[in-house]
């Protein structure tokens, strides 16, 4: 175990981030890919969805606990005193194309904590909500902004264009993924193209990828499943199909008998050198800063989707890192950029699909979506037991 003391996590301060001269360039350029596959995704299926993590596996509802007697590092902002808040956590795969389950791609989870007072990053902000949007791999796919906008380039030509190719290349990537794991190690990129094998998406475990203010610190945080019904999906892989909705039914079945708990782990920057902010592709070594607990996922057995309830909630919800108190403002190139580019793509979607987007303040705001489970909510939570 490291000596926290002997590795000291690096103060916050706004100096630690490095925008570059041509930011606003780039982010440019990001929204102008994404509504190509916004457009392209509306012609096809005539509704608004989102253009990243565009398929919805499941929605459910829980509580997030955060834990008692955190030392003085780790009880900072949300986190700062042990409290439950119900949470909103839906599941997805990344592209803005939602295509066949066939074509194995990394999988999301993205959670909103409800009822979070206190200084928000946008200045005026009236919401109550945290988000934490993960991706089950601890690195994002390229360093900066501006270098993943070409690959976006390149999935903005390609989205809806040859479904059959793209399943036949998945299955040479997954098994390409497989050697490189048998031999110690990994290809976020090969993963991302369609590579990533085809295990249960509750098996997984969830990284924010790139950092965030963690109160007076900096850190990124992960999500590792605990229980034992979870645990053992983990590595689990489903059997061949051709049911293009696999990864939802199996969500499915997994809560229409069980619950779930997680970890929400956090690991502090302790050497902006070895840790870096802007460079998001960069793996922050555990061996000097684990990834420690900060708070449990709960979420009781349920319905995980309910066809058009559901699609509903999919329409009036958007999940963003920059919905966020200000002690966990995000931080670096990739999350600068998703300030606005997610901001300009929920007003797209909301726009044609002609509904409002706004944050929950309460679990009444979800009252139709399961109201008993709400209920059950409400008052555990209300009661704030230990």
């Amino acid at each position: 175990m490291p000596n926290h003391d002997r590795y000291p996590p690096i103060p916050y301060a706004p100096n630690v981030e490095q925008p570059a001269e041509d930011e606003q360039e780039t982010i440019a350029g990001l929204i102008k890919a994404l509504t190509s596959i916004a457009d392209t995704t509306f012609r096809d299926y005539g509704a608004g969805i989102r253009s990243v993590h565009a398929k919805c596996h499941g929605l459910v509802l829980g509580e997030l606990r955060v834990e008692e007697g955190l030392d003085a590092q780790l009880a900072q902002g949300l986190f700062a005193r042990p409290r439950r808040y119900p949470v909103v956590v839906r599941f997805s795969t990344s592209p803005g194309d939602p295509i066949h389950d066939n074509v194995s791609l990394p999988r999301a989870m993205a959670i909103k904590v409800i009822g979070v007072e206190g200084e928000r990053v946008s200045s005026g902000s009236s919401d109550v909500t945290q988000d934490f949007v993960m991706v089950n791999g601890p690195v994002f796919l390229k360093p900066t902004a501006k270098a993943f906008l070409k690959n976006l380039a390149l999935l903005a030509k390609t989205t809806d264009r040859a479904e059959g190719a793209k399943k036949a290349l998945s299955a040479v990537l997954r098994g390409t993924e497989k050697a490189l794991e048998a031999l110690g190690g990994e290809s976020s990129t090969i993963k991302a193209l369609g590579g990533q094998p085809r295990t249960h998406l509750l098996g997984e475990t969830f990284f924010t990828q790139v950092p965030l203010r963690f109160g007076e610190y900096i850190a990124k945080c992960s999500l590792a499943p605990v229980s034992d019904a979870l645990r053992k999906l983990t590595d689990v892989e489903l059997p061949a199909d051709d049911n293009p909705f696999q990864l939802r039914d199996a969500t499915s079945a997994y809560f229409a008998g069980n619950g779930a708990e997680w970890e929400l782990r956090a690991q502090l920057c302790v050497d902006l050198e070895q840790m870096p902010i802007e460079d998001a592709s960069a793996l922050w070594s555990e061996e000097h800063s684990p990834y420690r607990t900060v708070a449990r996922l709960y979420v009781p057995r349920q319905s995980s989707w309910m066809g058009e309830v559901s699609e509903e909630l999919e329409r009036r919800l958007s999940f963003s890192p920059w919905h966020a108190l200000q002690s966990h403002q995000p931080l670096g190139s990739v999350m600068r950029a998703r300030r606005q580019v997610y901001a300009v793509m929920a007003e797209q979607r909301a726009a044609r699909n002609g509904v409002s987007i706004a944050e929950p303040s309460s679990l009444a705001d979800l009252r139709w979506l399961d109201a008993p489970l709400v209920k059950s909510l409400e008052d555990r939570i209300s009661a704030q037991d230990p």
